[in-house]
């Protein structure tokens, strides 16, 4: 899918495990940066480091962050790139969901709009819902829209981190009636 000049994307980092060379997960995030730079992606906004508890069965806090970036590639070559790129940071596999890792990146916007294949989906099918992916994008690209919803990412985050009223109790809705039916749902 060569010549897709100057595709924009937006990429979202974690690491939680220390690099043996690199150190703590906020500098794997630095150094992985390079790495696509050295490789001639451009990148044109960084959010700098956030910290988040982990999803799943991983124990250690993550480093969170967010990058546009500019490449020569089309989605299914960008997804190859990052998995190299994730290799050469000590990533194995793709084993259990959620566990801890040295390096994570995943696409979560393009600047081409939806893209699917058996391997990808763009727009991420999850960003929606993950504050430590929504916060350090709004950061960057907070106009960006989610071509889903047609949400922009600024939108998106408020939705998720808006205060949200507890449910009020009124006497009488669910109680039961003279047979012994709930009369609400």
């Amino acid at each position: 899918m060569r010549g897709h000049l100057n595709q924009h994307y937006l990429i979202a980092l974690g690491s939680n495990v220390p690099h043996q060379v690199h150190g703590r997960p906020a500098r794997v995030l630095a150094a992985s940066l390079a790495e696509l730079a050295a490789l001639g992606i451009e990148v044109l906004a960084w959010s700098g480091v956030t910290t988040a508890l982990p999803l799943g069965p991983s124990r250690r806090r993550y480093a969170n962050g967010a990058a546009v970036i500019a490449a020569d590639l089309g989605p299914e070559e960008l997804l190859e790139t990052l998995k190299q790129v994730e290799r050469g940071f000590g990533r194995r596999g793709r084993g259990q969901r959620w566990t801890a890792r040295v390096l994570d990146l995943d696409i979560i916007l393009w600047s081409g709009g939806n893209y699917a294949s058996p391997e990808l989906v763009i727009p991420h099918p999850a960003f929606r819902n993950r504050r430590f992916v929504l916060g350090p994008a709004r950061a960057i690209a907070g106009n960006w829209r989610d071509p889903v919803t047609g949400l922009t990412i600024k939108q998106l985050q408020a939705r998720l981190t808006r205060p949200r009223a507890a449910p009020r109790w009124t006497a009488g809705v669910g109680a039961l009636s003279s047979v012994g039916r709930a009369t609400d749902f």
